[in-house]
């Protein structure tokens, strides 16, 4: 009889040990890998992507440590101001989004920015840019503009991702009118996903404008090399 009180009361002891251990594990001790969010006191290799994206940008001035601080903060800050996005000094998914970071499992990936390797993230943003910069264009001007995104990823003169071109200061109008959030039409999906395809019908051009509408004077002194709609060409 002793011996199987002495065996039910160890076994009742494993049991409240696995129970607490289980505990301790999955409920109390908070998890890197489970964050949906880079805040500050975020550290890790996905704040270094940030901070390096943010200071190719001219958004961050601070050192690229893993460490998400204050002056990281402000710097998030800064790009959500000037990109429409909510300012909160959060990298959340919409955040994360623009920045080209993918938060899952604790990792932040950047998304590709040619054709074959492009994320789904790429093909949307890049319709955004079609539409809010050449709706009512042409649908070969549409797939033009994309292609000038894609052709400056691939040029070692601007960043190597579609997120980056985008959202690269000053670079294209409907960042800074705020039309990048406008929801995509059919026809702009259609234009950007022809562009990550291969076709350009710029011929490699860098940079476009409209010549009734734009301000720039340096722009306007570029070598035009072809004209789509209302919108001309140049390298």
């Amino acid at each position: 009889m002793k011996r199987r009180i002495g065996i039910f009361i160890t076994v009742a002891v494993l049991l409240v040990c696995v129970v607490a251990g289980a505990y301790s594990t999955d409920v109390f001790t908070p998890r890197a890998e489970a964050a949906t969010v880079i805040k500050r006191g975020s550290t890790g290799s996905t704040v270094r992507k940030i901070q390096t994206k943010l200071k190719n940008w001219g958004y961050y001035s601070g050192s690229v440590d893993g460490i998400f601080g204050s002056q990281t903060e402000e710097a998030v800050k800064y790009f959500q101001r000037r990109n429409g996005l909510k300012v909160d000094g959060i990298v959340g998914e919409e955040t994360a989004r623009a920045l080209g970071i993918t938060l899952s499992s604790g990792t932040g990936g950047s998304s590709s920015g040619t054709g074959g390797g492009a994320t789904s993230g790429d093909l949307y943003l890049l319709a955004r840019v079609v539409y809010g910069e050449a709706r009512g264009e042409p649908y070969v001007g549409q797939v033009a503009v994309a292609a000038v995104v894609l052709n400056r990823v691939r040029s070692s003169q601007f960043p190597n991702t579609v997120s980056g071109v985008v959202y690269q200061p000053l670079a294209f109008t409907c960042v800074a009118d705020g039309q990048i959030n406008y929801t995509p039409d059919q026809t702009a999906i259609n234009a950007a996903r022809d562009a990550l395809n291969g076709w350009d019908p710029t011929y490699g051009a860098l940079y476009y404008y409209n010549p009734k509408t734009a301000t720039s004077s340096w722009i306007k002194k570029l070598d035009v090399h072809m004209t789509i709609g209302n919108h001309v060409f140049a390298r």
